[in-house]
């Protein structure tokens, strides 16, 4: 299922990994073991956060998903099935 996950890091943590010079190694393991369809980094309500849309098969995926972000940028984690125009005409065509 395609998920769209948001991480909001906190502030102090992320910079910390900033300071310490880990951060482009990890947001490129973390990228490279989700293997992301898309990922965008921006500032929403003030704070660090990335989107990501990911492929998640089965929920037990969790814990592997969130942990990188929760454990070393004390992120807030949403993930929301998405679609794209195919899944929604596919969707749609349902309805009929």
């Amino acid at each position: 299922m395609r998920v769209l996950l948001k991480a909001s890091m906190n502030t102090e943590k992320a910079n910390d990994v900033i300071r310490s010079g880990r951060m482009p190694q990890l947001m490129e393991e973390t990228l490279g073991n989700l293997k992301p369809e898309a990922a965008y980094f921006t500032i929403d309500h003030g704070v660090r956060t990335a989107y990501l849309v990911i492929d998640v098969q089965d929920s037990s995926q969790m814990p592997s998903i969130g942990e990188p972000f929760f454990m070393d940028l004390g992120a807030e984690i949403d993930m929301t099935p998405v679609m794209n125009s195919d899944d929604l005409q596919k969707g749609l065509s349902q309805l009929r």
